[in-house]
């Protein structure tokens, strides 16, 4: 039987996998270990806080994920021409005991078994529009794209320098990052200006990642983005993460296995849910595991992390997916 990282690979590289990859497993995560986000506590749901950016951040009571604060007296950047002398990058002089707990989690990761999964979140458009709001980085980056540029350049700089930070420490094997760059049916800006403006900042950042020992890149982006697949191979990417059904995505495997894997198309919105049973999450997997394949996919709920927004769901679809290994897999 393979390793949970063998068997990961063999799926990505077109090999002979055993089983599917179950969601998250082949990744131990250090995300809730990152220093910058230690120092916040975890989020208490309802309740606001400022993060390192200076951008209030809410956790709804109920909610999936945490989300930016936008009203008027909280929007921190409102004119994308002024960033210099507005933004201020957080201070990366951490404590020496700031990285101990990071430490402590990688020595015990058995790397035959797991890729020590170092995790990166907002990625650069979240990062624009949790500073302008999103209404205020559409305008900037169709009014002042110049601008625009400039400031993800200054935001590469700082991931890089981060990066950096964690990589001498624990050497991590692979790079979670995230940032949602569609809705469920479209992208949030046309091709061309995500190439023109987007595309040359991930290809320098991801070049940098790989450069630095990271073996695999697994982007997050929970939404339509079919379009930009071709985007996504240019900068790096291995595996696109939070592939919802609207990409179409066995059109997506049957075009572009081979060059990009994709880890989804079990969507939230349909087995995440209230009243969610056993018998629809059944259903949802068969359908993705069967539709999708054994090569190039792995059978995943779209959500950026480990876990689901109701209790139980996140576990149910992982017992279906080793149901489909034993009915799929000689």
């Amino acid at each position: 039987m393979l390793t949970k990282r063998q068997n990961f690979l063999e799926t990505i590289r077109g090999g002979k996998p055993d089983r599917f990859v179950n969601q998250y497993e082949p990744f131990a995560l250090t995300y809730a270990l990152d220093p910058l986000l230690q120092m916040g506590g975890p989020p208490t749901p309802g309740v606001p806080w400022v993060d390192a950016w200076g951008v209030t951040q809410l956790l709804p009571v109920g909610g999936p994920g945490v989300m930016p604060v936008h009203d008027d007296e909280h929007i921190v950047l409102k004119d994308i021409t002024q960033w210099r002398n507005t933004i201020k990058a957080p201070n990366l002089e951490f404590p020496e005991q700031a990285w101990e707990a990071m430490g402590t989690f990688a020595a015990g990761v058995d790397r035959t078994e797991h890729f020590l999964t170092m995790a990166v979140f907002p990625g650069l458009l979240e990062r624009l529009h949790h500073l302008m709001s999103m209404e205020g980085a559409m305008i900037a980056l169709a009014c002042e794209p110049d601008a625009v540029r400039d400031f993800i350049e200054f935001y590469v700089d700082w991931e890089i320098a981060y990066a950096d930070l964690q990589i001498k420490r624990i050497s991590p094997d692979a790079l979670f990052h995230h940032d949602d760059w569609g809705s469920s049916q479209s992208t949030l800006i046309a091709p061309a200006m995500f190439a023109e403006i987007f595309l040359p900042a991930y290809k320098r950042l991801y070049g940098w990642y790989k450069d630095n020992g990271i073996e695999i890149i697994v982007h997050h982006s929970d939404s339509y983005a079919a379009t930009l697949v071709p985007y996504m191979i240019e900068m790096g990417i291995d595996v696109w993460q939070g592939v919802m059904s609207t990409n179409n995505t066995p059109e997506l495997i049957a075009r572009y296995g081979g060059q990009i894997s994709f880890m989804g198309d079990i969507d939230n919105r349909v087995v995440d849910v209230a009243d969610w049973t056993e018998e629809l999450v059944r259903e949802a997997v068969e359908t993705a595991c069967r539709r999708c394949g054994k090569l190039y996919f792995i059978p995943n709920t779209i959500q950026g992390g480990p876990e689901s927004t109701y209790p139980g769901v996140y576990e149910a679809v992982s017992r279906e997916i080793d149901r489909m290994s034993a009915l799929m897999f000689d």
